[in-house]
Parts: structure tokens; C-alpha cells; sequence
């Protein structure tokens, strides 16, 4: 049996099996050795803070929703009804926060919870010009708010509490930084919506851009994707 069994290794069958798969792996080298992926950026860059905007609203539904029985109702492996609605809401923003430090630790985070658009503006531009050219991020969960609109806009509230009010996305961009790393993470029904508004608000910056002679547009990395690729 062990003569056998040398004679196939040695024989012209097994060689050309061999010869098959160092083929095989050399392709898989020379794939894996081509350009980077599109979404990958090529300068290293560190995620050093972000902005965590929670638009709950424990306790009332938005109206263009209807919530059926059962239905999915964690947020953050929390019952928001297990407890006051203010007491949930600080639970829940505490609970993301936690598992993003766990991500994470040195990154610096803002807690928004159900913020107004001027709170919102205020903590992206400050984040954006504490961190320069490195990366922020941009966290919404929208589970207490309207859909996004086809337009692309999401829904934040008024000082009172007593509207539902549109935030852009391309005012979202501006305030980020266009031509920054950004990372972006949508928590909300319809997210489809939002990345379809993103990618056609930057088509028209980078448009506007080419118009009036801007070739850096994406100055940090010109020969990579925008920045909603790199999003989650």
C-alpha cells in the first residue's frame, strides 16, 4: 500500500494537480497585490471623534408610521419601555456610546440626544475643526423620527419638541467636511434613500468643482472613492 501510494506522488497525475493549484495561487497573489479597493483609502487615518445623534422620541410614534404586533423594539438590547422615556433615552445613548468605546476607546464621542438642528450643526463643525484632515464620524439613529425624504433629508426636532424638523444632507456634508475622511452610519428606516441623496449631492460638488477649476476637490486622496464609500 505505501508503495503505492508513492508512486502516485510521484506520478504525472498528482504533478499537474500541483501545477494546477500553484497557478491557482498565483493568481490569487497577483489579485490581491492589484490596486486597492475603491472603498479603502490609501493614507492611514485614525477616527478620533464623533458625533452620536439619537432621534428617539420614546413615546411617540412618527406619523408616517404604523408599528405592527409584534415588532422589533431594542435599542441597544434595551425595551425603551421598560422605563421613563427621558431615563430610556440615556440609557440607550450611554449603551452606544459604550460599544463604540469598545470599538475604539480613544476616539472622543458627543452624545446628541433628540437634538435640534442648530445642536447638530454646532457639534459636527466643532468636531470637524478639532480633528482637521482626520476622520469623524457620524452616527443617527432615526427610530423616533419620519422617514427620509426622496430629497434627502433626514428629520431632527424644534427647540420645542412640537415639530418634526428636515435637516439636508448636503448641509450635513458641508458641516463634516466634504473633502475630509468622514464616516457615516444611517440607523433609520429608508436608509436607501440617504445614500442615494448623498452620492448625488457630492456628483454635483465635485461638478461645481470641476466648473471652477477646484482639481483637489478630494484633496487628502484624489485617486480614491468619495467619503460615503468608506461609510457603514
Amino acid at each position: 500500500m505505501q508503495d503505492e501510494s508513492k508512486e502516485y506522488f510521484k506520478g504525472s497525475k498528482y504533478v499537474s494537480l500541483l501545477e494546477i493549484d500553484r497557478d491557482l495561487v498565483n493568481k490569487e497573489k497577483r489579485r490581491t497585490k492589484g490596486p486597492e479597493s475603491e472603498w479603502r483609502l490609501k493614507d492611514r487615518t485614525h477616527t478620533v471623534a464623533g458625533s452620536l445623534v439619537l432621534c428617539l422620541n420614546i413615546g411617540v410614534d412618527p406619523p408616517d408610521t404604523t408599528k405592527p404586533h409584534p415588532r422589533a423594539r431594542l435599542e441597544c438590547w434595551l425595551d425603551p419601555d421598560t422605563m421613563s422615556p427621558t431615563k430610556a433615552l440615556k440609557t440607550i445613548g450611554s449603551r452606544l456610546q459604550m460599544q463604540y468605546e469598545r470599538w475604539n476607546e480613544r476616539c472622543r464621542y458627543k452624545l446628541l440626544l433628540d437634538p435640534t438642528s442648530d445642536d447638530t450643526r454646532k457639534s459636527c463643525m466643532a468636531l470637524r475643526r478639532a480633528a482637521g484632515d482626520e476622520r469623524i464620524l457620524f452616527h443617527y439613529n432615526g427610530h423616533g423620527v419620519p422617514r427620509p425624504t426622496p430629497n434627502g433629508e433626514i428629520w431632527i426636532f424644534n427647540q420645542g419638541y412640537t415639530q418634526y424638523i428636515p435637516l439636508s444632507i448636503y448641509d450635513l456634508q458641508s458641516w463634516m467636511g466634504v473633502s475630509q475622511p468622514s464616516i457615516y452610519v444611517f440607523d433609520c428606516s429608508a436608509a436607501g434613500l440617504i445614500v442615494d441623496a448623498f452620492n448625488h449631492f457630492l456628483t454635483q460638488r465635485k461638478e461645481k468643482a470641476t466648473e471652477n477649476n477646484q482639481p483637489n476637490f478630494h484633496r487628502r486622496s484624489p485617486s480614491t472613492s468619495p467619503p460615503m464609500y468608506s461609510a457603514l
